[in-house]
Parts: structure tokens; sequence; C-alpha cells
């Protein structure tokens, strides 16, 4: 099916640049007035409305919003600013019972949230593009292949806290949602003449009702580097030193690789520097800031010197699943032809249908399935245990009596001499 659409696309005409809204670039939305203008306007507008949203991430604390995107038939364009309007509680509940229509949800969904804004459906388009089998599924390269467009991408990665915002971004940011219900409706079309559409629709009511995801456990243990770092008493202080980092970039609202980098805490903590002669020494720590910040860094290395053995951060965080999969051949043989077997058959699935393979079942379903199947695997144990683990009803239609018969079938013979699982 990719060959289709290279072919279909190189048949293409070349795309029409969209250099500038319909309506022009509204003005910014900035102070209570104009807002419950824009409710009003948005309330009474009709079908499906196009959201975006704008972060400053790499510039900023956290993941907020600064610049929210929204276009409806009947309403135009708005482009809110919601930092100076921080509750869009109202313009949220005018638009509840609409169709939200955004491209990747999952990326805008919660800064949405933050400010008030809560779907009760959406249509996400980058979704859209994978069920269908798009090659390249970001919104420019959509926007280019299903409707002829070219979207000027220059400004993505700019800082949306800036106040004011130049013109040019505004024009950029107004243009993301220009075509996004056209868009919608086209991939709609496609998917329908797919057979994916109910599908889809599953995968999008499934986003809509998920909960704020849960906070990450030890959020320090994501810093770059941290494979370097052996040690129990050196994880002490990178977890001192990105405790102290994170405090610092929370209180002057600046992204925490600003303040000093993740390469720095390693650095650090491998090499434990006790004057500030020695820690400006070290890579990552040579900027005015990081120097302004040295009583920081040092005490946050003699806090974590100072714990106790007993409190030491363990060296991996206990393991939540199956192990990892090079080693099911030698713990668990049978494991590991189910699992080879399930990666195949959900693979030929995915082939047959035109779907990439993760979306027609998530690898780590797929993994915990195989390690521990239900005892008697018929299609309605494996379908209620795919279930548990939040597959989809049309996922576990495709897949579950597949999955029954490939392990049926290991459990009859038992596994292979040289069974071994695929990476």
């Amino acid at each position: 099916m990719t060959d289709a659409f290279e072919q279909t696309v190189s048949e293409q005409p070349a795309p029409v640049p969209l250099l500038a809204p319909r309506e022009g670039v509204p003005p910014v939305v900035a102070d209570a007035d104009t807002l419950a203008g824009t409710v009003a306007a948005f309330a009474s507008g009709d079908g499906p409305v196009a959201v975006d949203a704008e972060r400053a991430s790499g510039y900023r604390y956290g993941q907020r919003a600064y610049l929210i995107q929204l276009r409806r038939a009947g309403a135009g364009t708005a482009l809110i600013d919601p930092i100076a309007c921080p509750d869009l509680s109202e313009l949220g509940a005018a638009i509840a019972d609409a169709e939200w229509v955004l491209h990747a949800a999952s990326q805008d969904l919660p800064c949405l949230a933050e400010v008030g804004m809560v779907p009760g459906r959406i249509f996400d388009t980058e979704l859209a593009g994978r069920l269908a089998a798009y090659p390249r599924v970001g919104l420019g390269a959509m926007v280019e292949t299903v409707l002829g467009f070219s979207l000027e991408k220059g400004h993505s990665a700019v800082d949306w806290s800036t106040r004011p915002l130049p013109e040019p971004w505004l024009r950029y940011a107004a243009l993301d949602v220009e075509v996004l219900v056209e868009l919608r409706d086209r991939l709609e079309e496609v998917l329908a003449e797919q057979g994916k559409l109910d599908w889809a629709l599953e995968e999008f009511a499934a986003i809509a009702a998920a909960p704020p995801p849960s906070p990450r456990v030890d959020p320090w243990r994501r810093t770059s580097g941290l494979h370097r770092v052996r040690r129990r008493r050196q994880l002490a202080i990178v977890r001192a030193l990105w405790e102290a980092r994170d405090k610092i970039a929370r209180t002057k609202d600046v992204s925490p690789g600003r303040v000093i980098p993740d390469t720095a805490i390693v650095e650090a903590a491998l090499a434990g520097p006790a004057s500030v002669s020695a820690l400006m020494a070290l890579p990552g720590f040579t900027g005015r800031d990081s120097r302004r910040q040295a009583a920081a860094w040092l005490a946050a290395i003699e806090a974590g010197r100072a714990v106790p053995d007993d409190r030491l951060p363990p060296s991996t965080l206990p393991h939540e699943g199956p192990p990892p999969a090079r080693a099911w051949g030698d713990k668990d043989p049978a494991a590991a032809e189910r699992l080879t077997a399930a990666k195949t058959a959900v693979a030929a699935i995915a082939d047959e249908h035109g779907l990439p393979t993760e979306n027609l079942l998530a690898p780590d379903a797929v993994r915990r399935l195989s390690w521990t199947p239900p005892s008697a695997p018929s299609a309605d144990a494996v379908a209620a245990a795919l279930r548990a683990q939040g597959a989809r009803e049309w996922q576990i239609r495709l897949t579950a009596p597949a999955l029954s018969g490939a392990f049926l079938r290991i459990a009859a013979h038992g596994p292979s001499a040289n069974g071994s699982p695929e990476s």
C-alpha cells in the first residue's frame, strides 16, 4: 500500500502554497470582553472545530499552551492567548458537543485540559493518517499529500512564550487550523473506502476518554546518559542534582535543560567535585548561570553523598511486566515461541489490512499476553486478556482468533528445539 501511495503522490501536481488565512490573521484574543465574543461566535458556529495549541518546549518549564488556535464554520479562526486568558472553560463548554479535530491529539489534550478545554469527541488527523497507511503523517505532509496544499513549517520550534508574538508566527499558527477540517473530511472518506472508519472512531473515543497519565516514578531516571552511572551513591547524586535543577527551572520558568544539560548532571555524579573550581571544569558547567548556581550544585552533590546506605536509590526500578524479550529463550522457551508466533501473526494481519503493526496491537500487549497467556487460550480467553490490557474491540476482533490459534498449537506440541524470541 505504501508503494501505491508513493505512486499517487508522484503523479500529483506541485502543491499550492498556503500563504495567508482566508480571512486574514485575526487579532489575538487577550482580554475577557474579546474572549466572550469568541465564545459566542464558536457556540453559534457549525460542524467540527479545528483545534491546535502551541507550547514553548525547550524554552519554558512544563508543557503549558502559549497560544491556542481554533477554527469553525460560521465562526472563522480565533487565536487565543491562554496566559492572558487562563480560564477557557466557558469556551470549552460552548463547543463541548462538537467534534474537535486535532493533529496528534495526545500532544495537545493535556495542555488544553489545563485551561479548561476538554473534548467529548475528537478526530485525530495524524492517527487517521496512520490507520490509512500514509507513509508520512506530519501535518504538513498530510495536508500536501491529501489536499494538495503546502504549509510553511518554519516556526514550529520557536519560543511561543514570546510577547508580543510576531505576525509571521501568528500567520503560521492560523494556517495550522485553516484546512484541518477539510483534511478531516477527506481522511474520513479514505478510511470509509478502506473499511477502517469504525476502527478509527474507536481509537478516537479511547483517546478522548483516557484519564490523565499517572505521575512518572523517579522522573530523574530519564536523565540522558544515566546508563553511564553504575554506583548507587552516584545515582543518589544524579537524583539530588536533578531535583535541584528542577526546582531552579520551575522557579525561573525555564526548560530544565537551559539551566544545566543532562550531560552536566552525569559528569558531576561521576566526578564528584568538591570545589567550585573542580565543578566549573566539568562539561556543562561553563555558562554564566551555572557559575551563579555553583553553591546549589555543590550542595546537591554533598546531599547525594550524605544519603544513608539504606536509602540509596536502587540501581534499577522494580520491573513490572515481562522480562526483556532477549532473555525469554533461557527463562521460558515456550513463552519465547509464543512471542515469535504472536509477532508473526500480528504482522501478517497488519499487512493484510494495510496497518502499521503497532497500531493494530500495542507491542507491550503482545509481550504481556505471550509471557502470561490464559491457561486455556481460547479465542474468548485471549480476547478477555487483550481487553484487560486496553485493546480496542476492533483490534481484538482482528487478532484474538489468530493469537489463540498460535498459542494452542504451541501448547499442543511444546516449544520447538530452536525456538527463539524476536528482539
